[in-house]
């Protein structure tokens, strides 16, 4: 029998997986991988926020990601700088924001959880909260997706088509924010980026269309997930990090395959 904690473990981090991966492809094909690790930095802020005025965790992280997720999107309409400066920017402001107003809270207490991820410690009601997030996600992600496949291909022609593209620029940005605030329980704020970026790269020499793309880097995803949980029973390893070391073992061995495929 599983044991009850892995499988609300197991069972987040498909989830979680399921929602990540997919949407990890349109940061691929829209060179966007710095963001979801800005986005991280500023769920630190999210966090001490959160703390401060006695809100959820998520919640606070979800709100900081949200911010820095429209704050960027302003920024660069107004071409303030290039993307990757302003990314750089908003990063290091909110992880220096969000680090002083944990020291103003005065929180003594371990941050590993959060900057690591502790997926282990899901139980029933974080496990509803991130399948219905995920599943939330996952519908406003197969919506959109014909969409920011138009705009990721040619943003020009997409307006010229009609498609209302900077709206569409700013949900998918917003998606991202919301997805790295969900992942936070699974693998940490500071590895959160990879969970988008490694299964998308992994998936992107073995597809031929952007459909097999996002369900291959789904598959890798989740198989990742899994295999960090039997890693961590095993090894007694932290988890996350484990889950992050499987994706980039795939990702080793796709550089091989296609390679040898040359």
């Amino acid at each position: 029998m599983i044991d009850d904690f892995l499988l609300r473990a197991g069972l987040a981090g498909m989830a979680v997986a399921l929602i990540a991966a997919p949407l990890g492809a349109f940061v691929i094909w829209r060179r966007m991988a710095f963001f979801g690790a800005a986005v991280a930095h500023g769920g630190l802020l999210g966090i001490g926020l959160a703390v401060w005025l006695g809100l959820n965790y998520l919640l606070g992280v979800a709100l900081a990601a949200f911010a820095l997720a429209i704050a960027f999107f302003k920024l660069e309409r107004a071409q303030a700088a290039p993307a990757d400066t302003l990314l750089g920017i908003l990063a290091h402001v909110a992880l220096a924001a969000g680090l002083i107003v944990l020291d103003a809270a005065g929180i003594n207490r371990n941050l590993e959880s959060l900057l690591f991820g502790d997926i282990l410690s899901v139980g029933w009601g974080d496990l509803g909260l991130i399948g219905g997030l995920a599943l939330a996600l996952m519908g406003t992600l197969f919506w959109l997706w014909r969409p920011l496949l138009a705009i990721s291909v040619d943003e020009d022609l997409a307006r010229i088509e009609g498609l209302p593209v900077d709206r569409l620029q700013l949900l998918f940005l917003l998606l991202i924010a919301a997805t790295v605030a969900i992942a936070m329980k699974i693998v940490g704020l500071l590895l959160v980026a990879a969970l988008l970026v490694l299964p998308a790269s992994t998936a992107r020499p073995f597809a031929n269309t952007p459909e097999q793309m996002a369900l291959i880097a789904a598959g890798i995803a989740v198989f990742a997930v899994m295999a960090g949980l039997i890693l961590s029973a095993f090894f007694d390893v932290m988890t996350g990090p484990a889950m992050v070391l499987v994706m980039a073992g795939a990702f080793v061995l796709s550089l091989l395959l296609k390679n040898k495929h040359l």
